[in-house]
């Protein structure tokens, strides 16, 4: 069976679900708007996707060859694991999700100025694409979804195991189709120039690589901030092709351990000490030497890594009690909406990710990525 018939075959689940299975419900949030911030000061690439979440146990990653902490697109052999996540007995979440796009959702939520954000994907003509328009444009970002009727919106299996552990696999659906086309729209490109600051999460790279390298370019040559995410470790090779070369043009690269190493591996560092793969990062040429890169590396609930200024530091991660996590997935996305949130209003780093720390922190305690009606962070 195909990938599209997966799709298909999801959707039909998820149509007999109980309609409080999806979250969050119809709540309209309160934004009081900060004057300080402009309207359409952050943008965001990704792939929207509906969250399909559970929890279970190590016996259910072995089955279907998945590992912890890991993403992976979706084969031909977890349509299997796709019909049993939806199976009554693991009490499925329908939650918004995509990590991109989380982030965005994070970030407005924290900013409050309506359309602050903007956000970029491409969803299918179906009920499923309005939940995530919905959810994105109640916490106030201006969504701008390109619309490909032929295909079902995108989801994501999201497997939690041990409280904080996810595996994700996606079956991407519409999201494969977004095209640079939709970057030349008149409308849409003044939305690019709008924004200073830009965030790209590897899972575009399959997708559309001219749409990375045109906001790319753009950010470059008018003296913006570009932040990119390694995302997953098959993504990698992504960031190390010299045909595509856009680490020249990254300001700061978001990654974990795993992928850090994995791209050390792949640009023939001689060395495995993320320490120091994030400092040869920190160093690589610069197409706009105006701004220096950072690179942030994260360990989990371990202190994280920061290059930048020619230094390397550590900076500690705010620990949640195991018993008050109710699932990991959508932690990194809402850690990274946290720090762009203070970063677009020109925070320092230690700042940045107090924020990031308080929205990672918000976001364990709930499903998927959703947070209260209002934040609370000072």
């Amino acid at each position: 069976m195909r990938m599209v018939q997966v799709l298909k075959l999801i959707s039909t689940f998820i149509k007999a679900a109980r309609k409080e299975s999806f979250l969050p419900t119809k709540r309209l949030l309160t934004m009081s708007a900060d004057s300080n911030i402009r309207e359409g000061v952050l943008l965001g690439l990704g792939n929207p996707l509906l969250d399909i979440t559970i929890e279970t146990d190590e016996a259910f990653l072995e089955k279907y060859d998945l590992e912890k902490d890991n993403a992976i697109p979706a084969k031909e052999k977890h349509k299997e694991m796709f019909d049993e996540i939806m199976h009554r007995k693991y009490h499925p979440q329908y939650l918004p999700g995509g990590a991109t796009q989380n982030t965005i959702r994070v970030a407005q939520w924290l900013l409050k100025q309506p359309k602050a954000t903007t956000f970029f994907g491409c969803v299918g003509e179906d009920k499923y694409a309005e939940i995530l328009r919905k959810t994105a444009e109640e916490v106030g970002v201006n969504v701008h979804y390109q619309v490909n009727s032929d295909m079902p919106t995108g989801v994501c299996g999201a497997v939690i195991t041990g409280g904080d552990n996810r595996s994700l696999v996606s079956a991407l659906g519409a999201a494969r189709f977004f095209t640079h086309k939709f970057l030349q729209d008149t409308e849409n490109w003044k939305l690019v120039e709008t924004a200073d600051y830009y965030y790209i999460g590897g899972y575009v790279f399959p997708v559309s690589q001219e749409s990375i390298k045109m906001i790319a370019e753009h950010a470059c040559e008018n003296n913006k901030t570009l932040i990119m995410n390694l995302s997953a470790t098959f993504l990698c090779r992504y960031f190390s092709k010299s045909e595509i070369n856009i680490l020249e043009y990254i300001d700061v690269l978001v990654g974990n351990e795993s992928e850090a190493e994995m791209l050390a591996s792949q640009l023939d560092f001689a060395t495995s000490d993320v320490t120091e793969i994030a400092f040869q990062l920190m160093n690589l040429p610069k197409k706009n030497t105006k701004r220096d890169r950072m690179v942030i590396i994260t360990h989990g609930h371990k202190p994280l890594t920061v290059a930048r200024n020619g230094e390397i530091e550590k900076y500690e991660i705010e620990k949640v009690p195991l018993g008050e996590i109710k699932d990991g997935n959508g932690c990194g996305d809402a850690f990274m909406g946290g720090f762009l949130a203070q970063l677009v209003q020109g925070a320092e780093v230690i700042e940045c990710i107090r924020c990031g720390n308080y929205a990672a922190s918000e976001v364990l305690q709930h499903w998927g990525c959703t947070f209260p009606e209002k934040p609370d962070f000072e």
